[in-house]
């Protein structure tokens, strides 16, 4: 099978022109992977191009990089699932971070965001005489967040990084939920507080990049979003983020459509003096939105009406809250 690897390359040590694309025309078999066919590339055509990879078994995470614009591992990525109409696959390092050359990135960011989440148990009692003992099923629970092998492909899809580093990222804040869940982690207090503030839980889009491209199953934004709901449960709501899951449920739990006017009013707290008055940055912000979305003739209608069967939709309400 031939294929024509469309690499996007960078040199840094060229003064000039140091970001670019190669293309490389290879014989490959059906069963080869992405990185098989870089290594050949290495190997035998060009000596110079850099990239990170060891196990090739999807154990070490080292191989992530963005295939077809969508991150993954190149180890288990078949060039027989991925190749284009044209004959072709596009090959670039991972996003959201610096690139070093070619296809390798600087993970220092990365690892940074982990170490800001205090990746490992911390007790406040005295330590036992034996060891830490925690029920069966509580740790066949953290079972999909162990899985986690730190490749970074969540971190170089999330859309969120794209337009603000400081965010913490999928990757650390499913690794706090692996903590927060174990039952002999005795900070979940500290926790809540560090995850509620901006860079945090509230942050996150649902764009459900992280859960996508995740190579084994960590379904980072699900536990982003049980955070959320941990957070509300310890009573810490004085935040945008929990005024917009609260607004939002009960907008919908009243009308049976969401109504977006409310919505903004709920999430930024405009009836109350205190909470508008540290908004006023923001609410200011939405100006230039509502314009526009006037202008288009898109503004959400200041009166909201109910829909039909709403009745229905308070009972499934009421049906879960109890």
């Amino acid at each position: 099978m031939k294929v024509k690897l469309d690499v996007g390359r960078y040199n840094p040590e060229a003064d000039e022109n140091n970001h670019f694309r190669e293309e490389f025309e290879l014989e490959v078999e059906d069963h080869f992977t992405v990185l098989d066919a870089l290594m050949q590339i290495r190997d035998y055509e060009d000596p110079s191009l850099a990239m990170r990879c060891s196990c090739r078994a999807s154990i070490c995470g080292s191989c992530a990089m963005k295939v077809n614009g969508t991150s993954g591992l190149a180890c288990n990525t078949k060039i027989i699932d991925v190749i284009r109409k044209d004959g072709s696959v596009k090959v670039d390092p991972a996003g959201n971070l610096p690139v070093v050359k070619d296809l390798v990135v600087d993970m220092q960011p990365f690892w940074n965001k982990m170490r800001e989440i205090k990746p490992y148990i911390q007790v406040k009692g005295p330590e036992p005489e034996a060891e830490y003992i925690a029920p069966q099923q509580s740790m066949l629970d953290l079972v999909g967040a162990v899985g986690c092998i730190m490749c970074g492909a969540c971190y170089s899809d999330c859309t969120v990084l794209e337009v603000d580093n400081n965010f913490l990222g999928p990757a650390a804040l499913a690794k706090a939920s692996r903590f927060i869940d174990d039952p002999r982690d005795e900070m979940d207090a500290e926790r809540f507080a560090q995850l509620n503030q901006y860079t945090g839980v509230w942050d996150c889009t649902r764009c459900m990049a992280c859960v996508e491209v995740c190579p084994k199953g960590v379904f980072p934004m699900d536990r982003i979003m049980s955070i959320r709901d941990k957070i509300m449960n310890a009573g810490m709501k004085n935040t945008n983020g929990a005024r917009h899951a609260e607004g939002f449920a009960s907008i919908i739990k009243n009308y049976g459509t969401l109504d977006e006017t409310q919505l903004v009013i709920k999430t930024f707290g405009v009836f109350n003096p205190i909470v508008a008055l540290s908004n006023i940055k923001s609410l200011f912000g939405l100006l230039p939105v509502a314009f526009r979305a006037f202008r288009k003739k898109k503004l959400p209608p200041i009166f909201h009406h109910k829909i039909v069967g709403v009745a229905f939709i308070k009972k499934i309400f009421k049906k879960l809250e109890a």
